[in-house]
């Protein structure tokens, strides 16, 4: 995505895991995301923030205090065990009735091969926790009712729909012209306390079966397009 001007503006600056990347990047930002680069349902995901002349990584409810860079680096490293990570500049999620939310945005590709928006659904954390992940104990939420309760009008939400539905076509597009391979994508959008729109993730494989206990159509729609590329739940 970062090679495609369609699609960078939109990406929070993001790095590979090493000492340089993490002192250049949490000397730029408060918040800074430590991520796998192969994660799935919000695993293993730390935040790191700065506190005073050190800093605080939360892993799930588990805080730890680090007084230094070198230490920072080393509890990073312990965790990674060897896989490669990512670091991402945090975003200040947008609050929907008092909760931080994100929004998933399911593309997928017709019978035609074009790219199709067939999801669009919130995650709202469960407050304490790192991410809004489904498996970490947020839950899903209806796309308006979410943005009213962040003080979204009308109007204002049936833009944002219309933008994200452009956006995540576009990013299937980028993503076929890398591979002709993908068939389905479910992208990650932060919208900040500016209502700026941002992609934290775009995961190439992303979970359904969640839909069947907060929205059937919307699962049966995503199913139908699966089905036909050969996914089965």
């Amino acid at each position: 995505m970062l090679a495609s001007s369609t699609t960078r503006r939109y990406v929070p600056r993001t790095r590979l895991f090493n000492r340089s990347n993490l002192s250049s990047m949490v000397s730029q930002y408060s918040t800074v995301y430590f991520k796998p680069t192969d994660g799935t349902g919000g695993k293993n995901i730390i935040r790191i923030q700065k506190k005073g002349k050190g800093y605080k990584a939360q892993y799930n409810y588990s805080k730890s205090r680090l007084s230094s860079l070198s230490a920072l680096h080393k509890h990073l490293s312990k965790h990674a065990h060897g896989r490669s990570y990512l670091l991402q500049r945090g975003v200040n999620l947008a609050k929907s009735k008092g909760r931080r939310f994100d929004i998933r945005v399911v593309v997928q590709k017709s019978k035609g091969g074009s790219w199709k928006s067939t999801a669009l659904f919130t995650k709202i954390g469960k407050p304490g926790k790192v991410t809004t992940n489904y498996h970490q104990g947020g839950r899903l939420g209806y796309f308006r009712s979410t943005l009213k309760g962040a003080g979204y009008g009308n109007a204002a939400i049936e833009r944002k729909e219309a933008q994200l539905e452009r956006l995540g076509r576009s990013v299937g597009r980028v993503f076929s012209r890398h591979s002709k391979g993908f068939r389905e994508l479910g992208l990650d959008i932060a919208l900040d306390s500016k209502r700026r729109t941002w992609i934290l993730e775009v995961n190439t494989r992303p979970y359904f079966s969640a839909m069947k206990h907060s929205n059937r159509s919307m699962h049966r729609r995503v199913m139908s397009y699966a089905q036909k590329y050969g996914r089965k739940k």
